[in-house]
């Protein structure tokens, strides 16, 4: 019981990992576009900033409700981060008591 939960947190671990580096990943990609580094005309920067929030707009739209309107700054990827920082701090907890048992 104790190597399966282990594992259960080490993949949950893993999984917010990957979410976090996605985030960090479109953020810097439409900094990228706002400051016209990149262009949107191109095909695969399109594609892949249209990819991004695909995958981030269902676990972000929650967070944008919750939050306060702050006009053109949007802080819900990093409440996101926060989120899953805290997270993965609860779940080392309890992976570290669970063992220390």
């Amino acid at each position: 019981m104790l190597t399966f939960l282990s594992v259960l947190i080490q993949i949950v671990e893993l999984l917010s990992n990957i979410l976090i580096t996605v985030v960090i990943v479109q953020f810097v990609l439409s900094l990228l576009i706002a400051f016209n580094v990149v262009s949107m005309s191109n095909q695969f920067v399109a594609a892949i900033y249209q990819s991004l929030n695909a995958i981030l707009d269902p676990v972000l739209r929650p967070i944008r409700r919750i939050m306060p309107d702050t006009g053109m700054i949007d802080f819900s990827p990093i409440v996101l981060i926060f989120a899953l920082r805290v997270l993965m701090i609860i779940l080392s907890g309890i992976a570290g008591s669970i063992a220390g048992a």
